[in-house]
């Protein structure tokens, strides 16, 4: 069974913010897969099903994104999956906003959440789906994140999340190296050159 986490801050006051992505594109795969995922257990709300022919199952964590390694190790422990059958979505203030990268595994970088992933699991081989949020020079990076999306950003970071669903698709149907192939994304950068 592929379990497929993303992160987030449970309630309604980080329902759509920048930080949540990972909720965000879990429900998205839910509504699309018809999966409910809506049982409390393990510290988080998870839902069975199957996507491309994979049983999966899609989690939330309900603690808050500092403690999200609590409860992807309770799910691991519970299930007993190999941590080569996880993956895990998040937002990425260090990539640019929409874009998306999937590795196989590696560090955390400045992500807490999946510090805490990495943390609790003693273990960074797992796969993971980062959908990039950029920074904005003038603002806290903590302001920035928990922020909702502007009217400009709303309609990329949807795609990008369509982009994620996808690759997470692929993923399950056709392997980590093709999704990586199709749908790593680079967003174009303005040449400094004339």
């Amino acid at each position: 069974m592929h379990i497929i986490t993303g992160l987030g801050n449970p309630g309604r006051k980080y329902e759509n913010t920048r930080h949540n992505l990972g909720f965000i594109t879990v429900d998205r795969l839910a509504e699309e897969h018809g999966i409910s995922v809506t049982k409390s257990k393990h510290k988080a709300l998870i839902g069975e099903g199957r996507i491309s022919g994979q049983k999966v199952l899609l989690v939330k964590p309900q603690t808050f994104m500092n403690l999200s390694g609590e409860a992807v190790r309770a799910v691991m422990d519970y299930y007993k999956e190999p941590v080569e059958n996880l993956l895990v979505i998040y937002d990425d203030a260090d990539i640019p906003a929409g874009a998306v990268r999937i590795r196989k595994k590696g560090g955390a970088g400045t992500h807490n959440g999946m510090k805490s992933v990495v943390s609790c699991l003693g273990d960074d081989g797992f796969a993971r789906i980062r959908i990039g949020i950029g920074t904005q020079d003038d603002r806290d990076i903590v302001d920035h994140v928990l922020g909702g999306f502007t009217r400009e950003e709303a309609d990329v970071m949807r795609e990008a999340v369509l982009t994620a669903v996808s690759a997470v698709e692929c993923m399950l149907s056709e392997g980590i190296d093709i999704a990586m192939n199709e749908y790593n994304t680079r967003k174009e950068t303005v040449s400094e050159e004339d």
